[in-house]
């Protein structure tokens, strides 16, 4: 049986894609070389799938650092706003949480993978999955449809790549597509981790003497090797075997990931401000008086009243200060070193965890080679992409996943009007 549209991946821009070109008004097969559809999907948010984020359209790019801008057209078409009434309209009520972020009142992913398969099967989408495809068929400069690993071919006049990355690759995402798309003349840009742990040889991380420790709603900042911000994200972290996770951490990543290409160095320096709503002289000023009344404490002891206790002795190790000095016998400068040390405390960084241990892939097919409006390919009439294959990645906190339901969108109705004109 010959498909208007194939699309091949199940995950939520394929879903997407197909609820649109199915209701565009073609026929649609859906492939996925996996058992369930919706795998990645299904673990998003902790397991409660971050559908969107509710913030404005400006903002929504800005925190969309890897090409957003690329995605003004589609999100004009389908944006967060249209996702959020899309869920609602299938039944599905959402809440709003911390920053824009949008989650199904059940706080269950599968709530949402659910109602989009359904979604999916109800408009007719023909789904056939344990369906590995092989190749991505063109001739006479046109796409013509698939072969399947077990030889199979199928026959179409648009294809469209919902194959996503290379991160999480046990949810099927292990860049099958760049193949194809490759094969169609299309660049693939540098592959790399973004929203990613990051890995640090420092001491305290070897030893450690920190791992499970979290600091809550602090500022962690990026600089270059000359001492210039990069950039910076306030948030949770956490310090873990290996090096710093948790929501700043993860933002910041792929800036570390830049600066060490950039700048083809072994280390990037970060630091963390424990104290964000504060000045250095504030809180220089704040802990001297609480410390003036207690001047013969160990000075151990007096941090402990500020800071988290497995992190005293690191500051006092790298300030070079002894633990049982007493406040006064502790020279003012010291006293203000270790103040400091507060609001820029440093962590060298020396990579990432792997592609596939990412939550994103950066990188991807070549953005000048795909139309903004369509997401149809500029080199190979009929081939269409969207999602996570794309050269498109933002933050965690629903970005992402808005990006997959925009370009899935997108690519699903483009591809079904275009088979709707007459052949050429």
């Amino acid at each position: 049986m010959t498909h208007d549209v194939i699309i091949i991946g199940g995950g939520p821009s394929g879903l997407m894609a197909a609820i649109a070109a199915s209701k565009h008004g073609a026929s649609v097969l859906l492939l996925d070389k996996g058992k369930h559809l919706g795998r990645k999907l299904g673990i998003s948010g902790g397991g409660r799938c971050n559908v969107t984020n509710n913030k404005e359209l400006d903002e929504l790019i800005q925190h969309i650092p890897g090409n957003g801008r690329f995605l003004y057209s589609a999100l004009a078409q389908f944006g967060n706003k249209d996702i959020i009434d899309f869920f609602e309209g299938l039944g599905i009520r959402l809440k709003e949480e911390d920053r824009g972020r949008m989650f199904p009142v059940s706080d269950k992913a599968k709530t949402v993978v659910d109602a989009l398969i359904h979604q999916v099967k109800r408009q007719g989408v023909d789904i056939r999955t344990h369906a590995e495809v092989d190749e991505v068929l063109y001739e006479g400069q046109k796409t013509v449809g698939v072969r399947l690993k077990s030889g199979e071919t199928l026959r179409s006049r648009a294809v469209i790549l919902a194959t996503g990355g290379k991160s999480v690759p046990h949810t099927g995402s292990t860049g099958d597509g760049y193949v194809w798309a490759e094969k169609a003349g299309h660049t693939i840009t540098e592959l790399y981790p973004t929203e990613v742990p990051l890995t640090s040889g420092e001491s305290f991380i070897q030893s450690k003497e920190l791992q499970g420790l979290s600091l809550r709603n602090v500022v962690l900042t990026v600089w270059d090797p000359k001492g210039k911000k990069i950039i910076d994200h306030e948030g949770d972290m956490l310090f873990t075997h290996f090096g710093i996770s948790g929501p700043a951490v993860l933002r910041c990543s792929q800036f570390v990931v830049k600066a060490l290409k950039k700048w083809n160095t072994t280390k990037v320096l970060l630091t963390v401000d424990l104290f964000p709503n504060q000045t250095l002289d504030e809180i220089y000023q704040l802990h001297s008086s609480l410390a003036e009344q207690e001047p013969k404490k160990a000075i151990k002891n007096i941090l402990k009243l500020i800071l988290p206790d497995r992190l005293v002795p690191v500051i006092l190790q790298q300030a070079g200060v002894a633990e049982d000095i007493t406040f006064s016998q502790l020279p003012k400068a010291e006293w203000r070193q270790l103040n400091e040390r507060m609001k820029k405390f440093p962590i060298h960084i020396n990579g990432t965890l792997s592609l596939n241990e990412a939550f994103v892939t950066g990188g991807g097919i070549h953005l000048k080679e795909v139309d903004p409006k369509t997401m149809q390919s500029k080199l190979m009439p009929g081939l269409f992409f969207c999602g996570e294959i794309l050269d498109i990645h933002g933050y965690t906190g629903g970005y992402n996943i808005t990006a997959a339901f925009s370009t899935g969108y997108t690519a699903g109705k483009h591809a079904a009007e275009s088979v709707q004109e007459p052949a050429t």
